[in-house]
């Protein structure tokens, strides 16, 4: 994965945080459209390198402080 790539999204993730929700229907993630754009970015970074790649969506930083923890995971 390119590191400076995933800092910037991440870094876009503090100006603009996500809200990830978890109950009995299942999981919504959402959020203003720059904060879904870098979350997308992550996704085809960890996706595109093919490695056993992951991150973490922090709440409080990257998501909601309500928001459940977020582990993105490529295997």
């Amino acid at each position: 994965m390119n590191f400076d790539l995933a800092v910037m999204a991440l870094d876009g993730l503090v100006r603009s945080p996500i809200d990830v929700r978890v109950d009995e229907r299942g999981v919504t993630i959402s959020g203003e459209s720059s904060g879904l754009k870098d979350l997308a970015r992550l996704l085809l970074l960890i996706a595109g390198d093919g490695g056993d790649e992951a991150i973490e969506i922090q709440p409080g930083t990257h998501s909601t402080r309500e928001s459940m923890p977020l582990k993105i995971n490529a295997v």
